[in-house]
């Protein structure tokens, strides 16, 4: 019997600096970011902190990487993910969806961003 367990952190809210405009790494922006985390549990019954992925650990890991300037929000996700998995080589998965709340595009109306998924 296969069994995965998923980890998921949703919606949280960033400012930064990213972007490609000159402008953006001067005003900065607000972004949306979400991560899923997959891995198969070891243990029948997760009982510790140990056992499982510390959603506070990728938190951390996504609130350091993201404050440092980037060009390109592809970056930011395959930087989290490199991160993420170093720290917890467990990982099966994972899924980080990054929105730009307000895209430096004139009469643009919505959210800009990008999907980034890889297995290991």
């Amino acid at each position: 019997m296969n069994k995965s367990m998923t980890i998921e952190l949703a919606d949280l809210h960033f400012f930064a600096p990213h972007g490609v405009h000159a402008e953006e790494a001067l005003t900065g922006n607000e972004f949306k970011v979400s991560i899923r985390v997959t891995f198969t549990p070891k243990v029948t019954l997760i009982t510790s902190i140990d056992e499982t992925i510390s959603y506070a650990d990728v938190f951390n890991i996504t609130k350091a990487t993201f404050s440092e300037p980037e060009k390109l929000l592809e970056t930011c996700a395959m930087k989290i993910s490199e991160r993420i998995y170093k720290r917890f080589p467990q990982i099966t998965f994972i899924h980080i969806s990054i929105q730009k709340l307000s895209a430096p595009l004139l009469n643009f109306s919505g959210t800009a961003g990008i999907t980034y998924t890889q297995s290991f």
